[in-house]
């Protein structure tokens, strides 16, 4: 682990969005990250000019005029409104910049295509925060292993409704709860099973339910919409054919079973050595260490470091890109058209 004084090389960043959640959230994981933070950027005058005193850096409010006049930063990272980041990003894209930009990406899916048409060979990377969570690259690790390996579904379950007037809010370009909070769950599921082909949305009169997912990869995943607390709780579960992974908020339990299991004759519940079983990774709040800082734990490190780690070696990303954000805009968009339905995202 490095802090940002330790890099021997950094990138040249700016900040656009000085609101709330940057500069909680965002704004924190530059202490770790190798950025040289040169300018941010506001409407908010008094904001900016605050949280640049702040950082050592210069303070602007027309992001045009900060990209003409910092013309040796060479990333972006965007943090403001959904329905502000398709014009942002492109502007950004076409200054030769590259981006990281806060989930979610934009309020449709046309606008991801059109910021693809933009990249050219800039690295862009999405705040999908929880596909970069431990818990998320667990999931993968287990997944992919030789040991464990195939998946056969997913459950996740998340507190939110499906709105019900879905397709005029896609036409009138709102921001539904189901898409603030609904790229969340969906970001570690197309994150574990790859791309969808077909998305069918059952839920009752109140919008509960469940929005269901077949991956192109054959796993099937059911997106439980919870009512109750929100947030409270986030839950994930993963099965294969001799495993099973619960993620609990940052908890994870991966269920091994009892070695050699016979229904007539097993008599202990204990597998010899290192068989079976359930392993358990869990964080400390007790202890003031890294790995438990929501930073750490919530994936907005493990995005943003992402991000820097391919400008830095110019490598095309590959978790978190805009073919992982459209295609999980397409997931919102097919859901919000269900109306009980299968939509089929990919093919015919």
């Amino acid at each position: 682990m490095s802090y940002q004084r330790d890099f021997k090389k950094r990138i040249k960043a700016a900040v656009i969005g000085a609101g709330s959640h940057c500069y909680r959230n965002i704004l924190p994981t530059m202490t770790y990250l190798p950025v040289e933070l040169a300018a941010i950027c506001d409407v908010n005058e008094e904001a900016a000019a605050y949280t640049a005193r702040q950082y050592g850096c210069r303070a602007y409010t027309d992001t045009g005029e900060m990209l003409r006049r910092e013309t040796d930063v060479e990333a972006v990272f965007i943090s403001v409104g959904a329905s502000l980041h398709p014009a942002l990003v492109i502007e950004a894209l076409d200054a030769g910049k590259h981006v990281w930009v806060e989930k979610p990406v934009a309020v449709r899916a046309a606008q991801v295509e059109e910021m693809m048409a933009h990249a050219g060979d800039r690295i862009v990377v999405a705040g999908l925060k929880k596909a970069f969570t431990p818990a998320a690259e667990k999931a993968r690790e287990v997944v992919n292993s030789p040991r464990y390996g195939h998946l056969n579904s997913i459950l996740a379950v998340y507190p939110m409704n499906m709105p019900k007037d879905g397709r005029q809010i896609l036409e009138d370009g709102g921001m539904p709860n189901w898409l603030r909070n609904g790229v969340h769950p969906l970001s570690f599921m197309v994150g574990v099973a790859g791309k969808v082909d077909t998305v069918q949305t059952l839920v009752n009169e109140n919008g509960f339910g469940v929005v269901w997912l077949k991956f192109i990869s054959g796993v099937t995943g059911t997106l439980h919409l919870a009512s109750g607390p929100q947030p409270d709780v986030e839950r994930y579960s993963l099965f294969g054919d001799s495993w099973q992974m619960d993620i609990e908020d940052a908890r994870i339990a991966l269920r091994r079973g009892i070695c050699d299991f016979n229904y007539r004759g097993t008599t202990s519940y204990v597998s010899p050595e290192d068989t079976g079983g359930t392993i358990v990774w869990d964080t400390s709040s007790c202890v003031a260490t890294l790995e438990n800082k929501a930073e750490f734990v919530q994936g907005m490190y493990g995005e943003t470091k992402y991000f820097c780690d391919c400008v830095l070696e110019r490598k095309a990303p590959v978790l978190g890109d805009l073919e992982s954000a459209l295609e999980i805009m397409k997931v919102y968009e097919a859901a919000m058209l269900s109306e009980g339905n299968p939509v089929k995202i990919h093919g015919q």
